[in-house]
């Protein structure tokens, strides 16, 4: 039951599909936190799902590709987004680390913030094309949304949370060895569902996907000493759009080999 209450807090927190009623007990942080990678298990399904549905009908792909690029943000409730714009807006900034958390809070929108939105939609954009077009292994981006919420949660287990970050602090109370094995078994669960469902395809997105979190994130704790809920919005946006890329790219190497073996035979 405590668990059922952790991923139901989870829901709350981290999609934007209203729920019908509302749960917050503090002592229930932790679990909630072990219940992310499961809350990337509903958005990416939902994103596979409606990317199968808009598919069917034969829709322009240029569409489909545009309403699956902005669906991961929708169905979060843009949530990770506010936290990319931030966070870019304060890196991009290049002053002090006074100025960069003071930015970091603003709730004004400032120019990095746009360039790098616009930036993230144009590279989303295009390799979800490719996806679409490519139209294998759809299946990977529910592996993608929850690798990069099990690395989410593994930050917030072992890296330095800013001082004036109440959000981080919270959410990493309470956490144990248990807590931090179930991430673990999580992880290794998408990795081998990744290999059987596309060989080493399936490995190439998840090392993008792990990749693109390990350097968005040491680039954000360089300048800021620490993380915060922005600075772990903007890791998991930049992880997943690598893991995007790395689909699109698949389809490409896929497609090329299965034309170089068929001239062979």
């Amino acid at each position: 039951m405590r668990f059922i209450r952790g991923f139901y807090m989870a829901l709350g927190m981290f999609v934007g599909i209203p729920l019908p009623f509302h749960i917050w007990d503090e002592k229930l942080t932790s679990i909630m936190i072990v219940s992310f990678p499961l809350v990337g298990v509903v958005i990416g399904a939902i994103w596979w799902g409606a990317g199968l549905l808009l598919l069917m009908p034969n829709f322009p792909i240029v569409i489909v590709a545009a309403l699956l690029t902005v669906a991961p943000f929708f169905i979060a409730g843009f949530i990770h987004l506010d936290g990319y714009m931030d966070t870019s807006d304060a890196l991009l900034s290049r002053r002090p680390l006074e100025d960069k958390l003071r930015i970091l809070k603003d709730p004004n929108v400032g120019a990095f913030a746009v360039v790098m939105l616009g930036i993230l939609f144009l590279l989303q954009f295009a390799s979800m094309y490719a996806v679409v077009d490519g139209g294998r292994f759809l299946a990977l981006l529910i592996v993608i949304c929850v690798l990069s919420r099990c690395c989410s949660a593994l930050a917030i287990f072992v890296v330095r949370h800013m001082p004036n970050s109440d959000y981080t602090a919270l959410l990493g109370k309470g956490i144990t060895a248990v807590h931090k094995t179930i991430v673990i078994i999580i992880a290794i669960g998408a990795v081998g569902f990744s290999y059987l469902y596309a060989g080493v395809y399936g490995l190439i997105v998840i090392a993008a996907v792990v990749l693109g979190y390990i350097w968005s994130m040491r680039v954000v704790y360089r300048d800021f000493k620490g993380i915060s809920g922005d600075l772990l919005g903007y890791s998991l946006v930049i992880s997943e759009l690598f893991g995007l890329i790395a689909l699109a790219l698949v389809q490409g190497a896929g497609r090329s080999l299965y034309e170089l073996l068929a001239h062979a035979t």
